[in-house]
């Protein structure tokens, strides 16, 4: 995992549900785009972290889950880097 960033988020949005979730649960959402940013994909299995480091390479999307109490907040990164959507699962 670097410290740099890894790629370009384009347009950065997020849905109303995940704005709600962040703000009720005192979570930092910066915080988490830079993560994904620098390449900390959160919960992901083997197979979905494979994939990221594939599309740094290749240009595919880019997804990251972190784990709440309650739900997820993912972080999708479009093939073509123009958006970033920070979205709970039922968003989705």
């Amino acid at each position: 995992m670097s410290k740099k960033p890894l790629f370009k988020l384009g347009q950065v949005v997020a849905t109303v549900n995940a704005l709600t979730f962040a703000n009720q649960h005192q979570i930092d959402l910066l915080g988490l785009l830079q993560l994904h940013h620098i390449g900390d994909w959160g919960n992901l299995c083997s197979e979905d972290k494979d994939s990221n480091e594939e599309a740094l390479i290749s240009g595919g999307r880019i997804f990251s889950s972190y784990q709440y109490e309650t739900d997820k907040i993912w972080i999708i990164t479009e093939a073509d880097r123009s958006l970033t959507t920070i979205l709970l699962p039922i968003d989705y």
